[in-house]
């Protein structure tokens, strides 16, 4: 089973921005008991690169870790010697592109328009991230599957336990999350039972579709 059939079957990617190095571990932890195989860490947080590798380290048999908002190849190159497992970022960069495939490494660019969307499949990658999903509506989904039909989608921004059915059910395979699912503010007070109960609720939501 391909990285991108797992994200699939398991639909949630935890997005983390802002997590510090004292606490990530736990925070980690709490979202792995929850049931969520997929996290990143973006790499516009202080210490991306040292948190990625320690939770590559940490986690490698339980999940697979991430960096998020690469927005440009020295981004790229960074998180992948971090040892990032995939890549994600808010834009389209073909360089970025190209530098994951070279390293048989996933990435899952940000696209808006059908006009990116379509210039993200030419430059082969095999699922996109719809950004940011918060603004532009879930109907944006259902009407961006008129015209483009199989290429799988990662819906991100605007996800909550109240319409989260809504986003597969309009097209999406995945959605990214951040803070509605993993509140680090919990995590800086050394609540992680409450990150781990939050994840739960909505890993057992999409169990059921």
């Amino acid at each position: 089973m391909t990285m991108l059939n797992e994200l699939i079957d398991s639909k949630i990617i935890a997005i983390l921005r802002g997590v510090e190095p004292h606490y990530s571990l736990q925070t980690g932890q709490a979202i792995i008991r929850g049931g969520v195989r997929f996290m990143e860490i973006t790499m516009n947080t202080a210490g991306a690169e040292s948190m990625i590798t320690e939770w590559r380290k940490e986690f490698s048999k339980q999940a697979y870790v991430g960096a998020g908002t690469v927005i440009d190849l020295e981004h790229a190159k960074r998180a992948v010697a971090a040892g990032a497992q995939f890549l994600i970022s808010p834009n389209l960069d073909v360089e970025v592109i190209d530098y994951a495939k070279q390293q048989h490494i996933p990435i899952w660019p940000g696209v808006m328009t059908p006009t990116e969307i379509l210039a993200a499949k030419k430059a082969g990658v095999d699922a996109i991230k719809l950004f940011p999903m918060g603004t532009l509506g879930i109907n944006y989904i259902r009407e961006i599957r008129g015209p483009i039909a199989d290429l799988p989608i990662i819906a991100t921004g605007g996800v909550r336990l109240d319409n989260i059915t809504e986003y597969f059910a309009a097209g999406a395979q995945a959605v990214g999350m951040g803070t509605k699912l993993v509140d680090l503010e919990h995590a800086k007070a050394g609540r992680f039972e409450e990150i781990t109960a939050t994840v739960r609720r909505y890993t057992e939501i999409v169990a059921e579709l």
